[in-house]
């Protein structure tokens, strides 16, 4: 059996408390938007360099607020400084978890389809006759190869 890096279980009860927090967050944040992928290619971009940018810039707009538009909004900026400073510690600790729980589906899924290729393996060597044919057979349309025909005739249906 390959190595196993993961061997854990998540009871149903230990989701729903992990799904449950996950929504308290979304309510929590409840202002939080969802962007097109076209908004999202369109949106200049905040980055480390900008934060020290976007920082300079509100300090000067509010100690010299008389060279600003009337149509300028200084509070608005400052909300905006000011969530996007607290949504950054946030938005970090969520990527890293996010990472973490990606890694780990990703090992565990590898570990249980190297096992079920093993079971097959098995099945498909000692099967005959055991009453495993039909099964080995089932298993065994994960690999078959569809031909353009056969890909054509189920599109169309």
């Amino acid at each position: 059996m390959p190595t196993t890096r993961i061997s854990a279980t998540l009871t149903p009860t230990e989701k729903d408390v992990v799904l449950q927090a996950i929504s308290t967050i979304k309510e929590k944040l409840s202002f939080l938007i969802d962007l097109s992928s076209d908004d999202r290619k369109t949106l200049p971009k905040m980055g480390d360099k900008s934060r020290a940018f976007v920082s300079k810039a509100l300090e000067v707009a509010t100690q010299n607020p008389e060279f600003l538009p009337r149509s300028f909004d200084l509070e608005e900026m400052r909300k905006d400084v000011q969530l996007f400073e607290a949504l950054y510690p946030v938005l970090l600790s969520l990527t890293q978890l996010q990472e973490l729980v990606d890694d780990t589906t990703l090992a565990v899924g590898s570990e249980a389809y190297a096992a079920a290729l093993q079971v097959y393996n098995y099945a498909k060597a000692s099967g005959q006759g055991a009453g495993l044919d039909a099964m080995v057979v089932e298993m065994g349309e994960r690999f078959a190869r569809k031909t353009a025909k056969a890909k054509s005739e189920k599109a169309a249906l």
